[in-house]
């Protein structure tokens, strides 16, 4: 429960005020607890942000393994799933967080590779990628982990328009979805 408050916190704090002018006073008082409290949570404001991130991110983390998990259906359709999971994500601010420019962003701290709260995705996406391939959906690009790094910065980019402009959510879903498949999908010939 101090978590979900804690997220709530950060999430009323960030339209309120500067990112980088909110310290953990400001969300400690939002979220009920003295600071001194919050320091069992988090050492300082970028760990207290990157376990929010972590934290937010589980119910995308674990809608795709659901989705690719689904063996049966094609890798075009759950890849256009997966999609959707992840940019929804990105709506919530607490997820935003992870592409801050500036002093303290979430994403140059968060561990990379298997170490990182969001591997489990793109472990789960090239397991996708390669079903793909296995059954002629998708042609073999080669290296699967290179081919769906360089897809997710086309999925990062959409998280970044999403967070700028939320409006324009169903449209950088859409596009998303061509760039993804069309980088993908076998052409005929």
């Amino acid at each position: 429960m101090v978590w979900d408050d804690l997220a709530e916190a950060m999430r009323r704090l960030l339209p309120e005020r500067d990112y980088d002018s909110i310290n953990l006073g400001h969300i400690a008082a939002r979220a009920g607890l003295a600071r001194n409290t919050l320091y069992n949570y988090a050492r300082d404001k970028s760990a207290l942000v990157l376990a929010l991130t972590e934290r937010a991110g589980r119910p995308a983390v674990e809608r795709v393994a659901a989705i690719a998990a689904r063996s049966a259906d094609p890798a075009a359709e759950r890849m256009r799933e997966i999609i959707v999971v992840v940019l929804e994500a990105f709506r919530d601010p607490i997820m935003q967080l992870m592409f801050r420019p500036g002093s303290e962003p979430a994403a140059a701290e968060a561990p990379k590779g298997p170490d990182s709260p969001f591997h489990a995705i793109v472990v789960e996406v090239e397991d996708v990628v390669r079903a793909g391939i296995a059954r002629g959906e998708f042609h073999d690009a080669g290296d699967v982990h290179l081919t769906v790094e360089l897809l997710s910065g086309v999925m990062r980019a959409g998280a970044e328009r999403i967070g700028r402009d939320p409006a324009a959510f169903a449209a950088t879903v859409h596009a998303a979805r061509e760039i993804v498949l069309a980088s993908l999908t076998r052409r005929p010939g």
